[in-house]
């Protein structure tokens, strides 16, 4: 396949993907109210993702709590990746993070491309257990994969390619931190 051909295509796809319909633009709304809210009421935001998901959590948490200035903190810290993955399982180190830092009220995001990673599984239901107010889910592939039927709202792409999904995942992430802000162009600070 011709390399420009491809990227056209690419592109093409990632501009269908992020052409959000009336349904989506509305829940970002809405997760941004409940953001807001949950630390209006001195709540934590708390976000947890895999791999490429990761880093999409902390970009965004970084830039909730920087920019926006609303708390939002994520566990991507080695050290207790490995002690709770060591200790409990890897399946078994986001619930362990909810069930040992998370507070009734608290909203709680979950990242999973796939929509079927055992270990968010597990963390949106120690959630219910903890009565944390939201649960919040971005995922892709199949529709109606596990993880989304757990959450409160969900963010769901229509799409197979991993770094398409992760791509549209981190807009509407991003696009989030911009609406509590209420402009998408400020300086660094």
């Amino acid at each position: 396949m011709n390399q420009s051909n491809f990227l056209k295509k690419y592109f093409k796809k990632q501009r269908e993907l992020l052409n959000f319909d009336d349904k989506t633009i509305n829940n970002i709304i809405l997760t941004s109210k409940i953001i807001k809210n949950t630390h209006r009421k001195r709540k934590k935001n708390i976000i947890f993702g895999n791999g490429g998901s990761s880093a999409i959590a902390s970009h965004f948490s970084v830039d909730l709590t920087k920019n926006a200035k609303v708390r939002c903190v994520n566990f991507n810290e080695p050290d207790l990746l490995t002690c709770f993955s060591n200790d409990f399982g890897y399946e078994k180190w986001v619930e362990k993070s909810i069930e040992y830092y998370a507070d009734k009220g608290d909203t709680i995001i979950l990242i999973s491309a796939g929509g079927n990673s055992k270990n968010m599984i597990y963390g949106a239901k120690q959630a219910r257990k903890k009565k944390c107010s939201k649960i919040i889910t971005l995922t892709g592939n199949q529709n109606n994969n596990k993880l989304s039927k757990l959450g409160d709202i969900n963010f769901w792409i229509d799409s197979k390619s991993y770094n398409q999904i992760e791509n549209s995942h981190q807009a509407i992430l991003l696009s989030i931190v911009d609406l509590i802000i209420g402009k998408s162009a400020y300086p660094p600070k």
